[in-house]
């Protein structure tokens, strides 16, 4: 049977943005990172996006050589949720670099069985509007796109609102992640979608880690169409606590039919974002933000550290003291009773 990804992905999925699992000599932790994606299958997950931010970035550096055996990793993960009988998730590599290492890593990709290259346009320098697209271009002619929209704050550029309209008339586009973190910079992109006619093909993904819940639960005008809206995330939130992930995932999707939003699920997503910044270091620039992935994870028993590839980068001062409070804040969001009822299989 062919794989729709267009279809699923407008399906609307929990994607998780896959973390890093690695031993305190800064090498890959294959028993960890295992553990991660089980988790993430077990937990309902629609899809994987591995070698992503969250996976760190460093990994795309040949000198690291990690990003092949990452996503191998990953994919032969995924290959025994689908054999043991679980859905099919939709597969995501994240492409970074020049055209030509683009190119490369989306087939790679390719080769390793996924379905998705979600392309970064960070470390582009200030290339024009055509040379991003032409550069996209390049990059679906190997595998289907997704677009990124990635934050300032963490190495991402400003995109306008030109880019985006020329971009969604990329035939390879399936998805665009929106992750600008700013109310503006999401509607340019929500507005190219309406404004092109290409919403029925294009599905829209949060990635707005502080804003996830209204992201799900706001549509957006059109001017010629029904309203549009994100379907689904692809997220670093949800690298943890992704069983509640999908819950609430669930619940704004049925809140979505019903065409009412409960207030529970508004004050739920103030308490998310306030956990978020916490765990994505937002006081400081968003320094820590994997780093707090990582201790959240770490005290699930999912990782045995925080390591990070660069040993200058880890936890700022003052934020494992949020991340404690945030906790103790909101014990609703968390997933700890599902993971320490499988952990021991999925480390097995």
């Amino acid at each position: 049977m062919t794989f729709d990804v267009r279809a699923r992905l407008k399906e609307g999925l929990v994607i998780p943005a896959h973390p890093l699992a690695l031993t305190v000599d800064r090498k890959l932790d294959e028993r960890h990172q295992q553990a991660l994606t089980r988790y993430y299958m077990a937990a309902g997950a629609g899809g994987l996006a591995v070698g992503v931010h969250t996976t760190q970035f460093a990994i795309h550096n040949p000198t690291i050589g990690l990003y092949q055996p990452v996503l191998e990793l990953a994919s032969r993960i995924m290959d025994e949720h689908e054999q043991a009988g679980g859905d099919a998730p939709v597969r995501i590599a994240g492409i970074l670099g020049d055209t030509t290492q683009a190119a490369a890593e989306a087939k790679l990709a390719r080769d390793c069985g996924y379905h998705v290259g979600l392309v970064s346009l960070a470390g582009l320098g200030d290339k024009s509007v055509a040379a991003l697209v032409d550069h996209v271009r390049a990059v679906g002619e190997v595998i289907p796109v997704m677009g990124f929209y990635l934050q300032l704050s963490v190495g991402g550029r400003g995109l306008s609102y030109d880019f985006w309209r020329r971009f969604v008339e990329l035939p390879s586009v399936v998805a665009i992640k929106v992750a600008p973190f700013d109310r503006y910079r999401t509607l340019d992109v929500v507005r190219a979608v309406a404004d092109s006619g290409q919403a029925g093909h294009i599905a829209l993904y949060t990635g707005n880690d502080d804003h996830i819940l209204i992201d799900l639960l706001t549509p957006v005008g059109s001017r010629d169409g029904p309203p549009l809206r994100m379907v689904g995330g692809l997220l670093g939130q949800w690298a943890m606590w992704t069983r509640r992930a999908v819950e609430l995932h669930a619940e704004c999707c049925q809140a979505m039919r019903d065409g009412t939003v409960p207030r529970r699920l508004l004050q739920t997503a103030a308490a998310l974002t306030d956990a978020n910044g916490a765990i994505f270091d937002a006081a400081n620039a968003y320094a820590g933000c994997i780093p707090g992935i990582h201790e959240v994870l770490r005290r699930q028993e999912l990782l045995q550290g925080t390591w990070m590839l660069d040993p200058d980068d880890g936890l700022s001062r003052g934020q494992l003291e949020e991340i404690d409070r945030v906790f103790t804040a909101y014990p609703d969001l968390r997933d700890d009773t599902f993971v320490a009822e499988h952990l021991d299989r999925w480390l097995g």
